[in-house]
């Protein structure tokens, strides 16, 4: 009995330390800012953290967990938008709102986290370095904590620098793939043949053999398109800003032939382990080509593609596969919109 009465005192004590070392050394609540810039210009950055919906497709914080469920309320973007979220494989829950917003220069973040009803306050500032770049300043201010609690002051800032040097790269990709589809659409340039380099490419897709009997090729296109996409929206989660245009490799010449193989994908950042047997990813090397910007009847693209040819063959350059960049999706009955793009070497 006695033994316990002396681990219970030492417990007492140690407990009363502790409290004491907490309530007089360490503060209630923390503040700090962290800076970051990225290459990309103010009025894109600031959308993807104004709109919320766009916000939790790249914030580690939301795409950490698969099991996190997301409810978005109106205005959906700006100040007065909101959301409220619920994790019960990691539980936890909450609700985050802009409070104030200033377009391009400032935004006021309010979340509460597991029913606690002291937010942690979060102004982001935007500052444009130059056309191109943008500098992003998160100054955080944490909820008090209880005695007993304020230990875990002492990993706060670190935790959030992390997850927001996680959620910086994801965010570049959603630019990236948003900046490039936004950059090809005001470049086109219909029916004018032109040289461009094009980088490595990733693309996850499916690998097909089909007739080419009158509308028969375009119809499985599509047909494979829509699987292909929804594979990568749904099963995936991708959203649209984080994949390229779809892409459709093929033998250059192979229009001639009564059956054509072809594999159709769609760009993504990097790979990512998949379950479905019928899908599989291809590494696309960087090249040199030919393209033409071509709108019409699926059929008609044949004329373009022979401009293709006879342009490397008069150059005496030598050519590979020919990509059919779809920059709008394609759908049965309906006229396309494609970039044709001819491989060409010496």
């Amino acid at each position: 009995m006695r033994f316990f009465k002396i681990i219970s005192v030492i417990v007492v004590l140690l407990v009363g330390a502790y409290a004491l070392s907490m309530y007089y050394f360490v503060e209630d609540s923390k503040n700090f800012k962290i800076e970051k810039e990225i290459d990309y210009p103010v009025d894109k950055v600031f959308h993807q953290f104004n709109n919320l919906q766009n916000f939790t497709r790249w914030n580690n914080f939301f795409t950490n967990s698969q099991s996190i469920d997301i409810d978005y309320y109106t205005p959906y973007e700006g100040m007065g938008s909101a959301i409220s979220y619920v994790d019960p494989k990691n539980d936890r829950d909450g609700e985050m709102f802009i409070r104030y917003e200033n377009p391009n220069q400032t935004l006021r973040y309010q979340l509460f986290e597991d029913k606690n009803e002291n937010p942690t306050l979060v102004d982001v500032k935007f500052k444009a370095v130059s056309a191109e770049k943008t500098k992003i300043t998160w100054y955080v201010h944490t909820p008090k904590l209880s005695v007993l609690r304020r230990v875990e002051n002492f990993w706060t800032e670190d935790r959030f620098a992390e997850n927001i040097d996680k959620s910086m790269a994801s965010l570049k990709n959603v630019l990236g793939n948003k900046v490039e589809k936004d950059n090809q659409m005001a470049a086109i340039k219909y029916d004018s043949l032109m040289v461009e380099n094009e980088e490595e490419k990733l693309l996850l897709g499916i690998n097909v053999s089909t007739s080419n009997k009158k509308d028969a090729l375009y119809k499985n296109i599509v047909m494979n398109y829509n699987k292909v996409y929804n594979y990568v929206s749904m099963d995936l989660g991708k959203k649209e800003d984080e994949f390229g245009f779809p892409i459709l490799l093929t033998d250059a010449d192979n229009y001639k032939d009564k059956e054509v193989s072809y594999f159709l994908g769609i760009p993504l950042s990097k790979k990512m382990g998949i379950t479905d047997n019928n899908f599989s990813f291809r590494s696309v090397s960087p090249t040199q080509n030919y393209i033409i910007y071509y709108k019409g009847s699926y059929a008609g693209r044949v004329k373009a593609i022979q401009q293709l040819i006879q342009k490397a063959k008069k150059d005496e350059m030598r050519f590979g596969d020919i990509r059919q960049v779809f920059i709008e999706r394609p759908i049965e009955d309906q006229d396309v919109n494609v970039k044709l793009s001819l491989s060409v070497y010496k």
